[in-house]
């Protein structure tokens, strides 16, 4: 029987290619952290995880010390009882972002591996839905530029094919938010998409006083307006506005996002493959999500999720944040606004591995006791 027969572990920084700031926090570093499985075929797959500055050593802690020992001798072809037993194993340590991130670590190098096992790219193997995804950017339309420069990002993203951008929302004052979205929409006209996203800055009454302000101007989706924790606040938003609610990123489990839809609380559904714990938990929440007829539009990690995206049948747009340039060789294959899955075998991502070790601040290459 195959197993896994060792495992390499690595935290890489990587400094955003822009500045970064939103209505609660400025991104200062991405730590990467990149797991690489061997089983004893000698074929490997890798997965990563990131956070945006915080916790990274951590997450290579809870890797190292508790998670990795669990993982040799498995077989690596039962990814869900891996998966569960994992979960199990840190059961009182979940659900949470540390934990989670693990596992997605974990996790997306059992995808990958299977994947690169049977020859096959990660969006067929996970569903097949289509080949190719409609993107839209964010980094034009951080919180800290002017009107002018998120007005005049918007129109470069509309020219090169794009069909929508997102903006950062949370001034002060919702007049301050109204001018510089009024300012987008006046440049890219009425066709093109325009997101919103408030970073769970709003109390109760302000994310429905902005929310109807926003009706105005056909905006897309209000993203995170609350704290992601207060499920009844964004029932109660949705029940009072008809801008879209969306959110995501900072939920941790299925379980999270059963009680948004559940609820009505959301109509756009932001899964992180790696703060939701990994590839299993991701398709889970997608095909939850098509249940209630609502549409998967990922959180951040585009390098992956453009395969997870078009795996499903309600997967709607994909998000453009550059995030691997530097560690990789392969790119975002994006033509006249639209990505297309990557085709070759695994998560279609060919890691620089020089690069990867030369810039890490934590590598543990071998990693075999059980």
């Amino acid at each position: 029987m195959v197993s896994i027969d060792r495992v390499a572990l690595y935290l890489v920084p990587l400094a955003p290619k822009t500045v970064r700031i939103d209505a609660i926090q400025s991104f200062e570093c991405q730590e990467t952290i990149i797991l690489r499985i061997w089983d004893t075929n000698g074929a490997s797959g890798t997965g990563y995880s990131y956070t945006i500055g915080t916790g990274g050593s951590s997450i290579m802690a809870l890797l190292r010390d508790h998670l990795i020992p669990q993982l040799i001798g498995r077989d690596p072809r039962c990814i869900e009882a891996i998966w569960h037993d994992l979960k199990m194993s840190t059961h009182a340590t979940t659900v949470g972002p540390i934990t989670s991130l693990a596992l997605a670590a974990i996790d997306t190098a059992l995808w990958d591996l299977r994947c690169v096992t049977a020859d096959m790219p990660l969006h067929v193997m996970a569903g097949g839905a289509r080949t190719e995804i409609p993107v839209y950017s964010t980094e034009g339309g951080w919180l800290h530029l002017s009107k002018e420069e998120i007005s005049e990002d918007a129109q470069q993203m509309k020219e090169a094919g794009f069909s929508g951008a997102k903006l950062k929302i949370g001034k002060p004052n919702l007049s301050q938010d109204m001018v510089r979205l009024e300012h987008v929409r006046e440049t890219v006209g009425s066709e093109f998409e325009i997101m919103t996203d408030a970073n769970q800055a709003f109390t109760r009454d302000e994310s429905v006083r902005r929310a109807r302000q926003l009706e105005t101007l056909g905006i897309a989706w209000m993203e995170e307006p609350m704290p992601a924790d207060d499920v009844a606040g964004h029932a109660w938003l949705a029940a009072h506005t008809s801008t879209p609610i969306a959110v995501g990123e900072s939920l941790y489990s299925p379980a999270q996002f059963r009680e948004y839809l559940a609820q009505d609380a959301c109509s756009i559904v932001q899964v992180d493959v790696a703060r939701v714990g990994g590839i299993t938990p991701w398709l889970k929440v997608a095909h939850l999500a098509e249940t209630y007829n609502v549409a998967v539009s990922p959180h951040f990690l585009m390098e992956l999720h453009v395969s997870l995206v078009c795996a499903v049948a309600n997967g709607k747009w994909l998000e453009y944040i550059p995030q691997l340039d530097d560690i990789t060789h392969s790119s975002l294959e994006i033509v006249a606004g639209v990505a297309h899955a990557p085709t070759a075998a695994g998560l279609g991502i060919e890691w620089d591995w020089q690069a990867i070790e030369r810039s890490a601040i934590g590598a543990y290459p071998n990693l075999k006791v059980a």
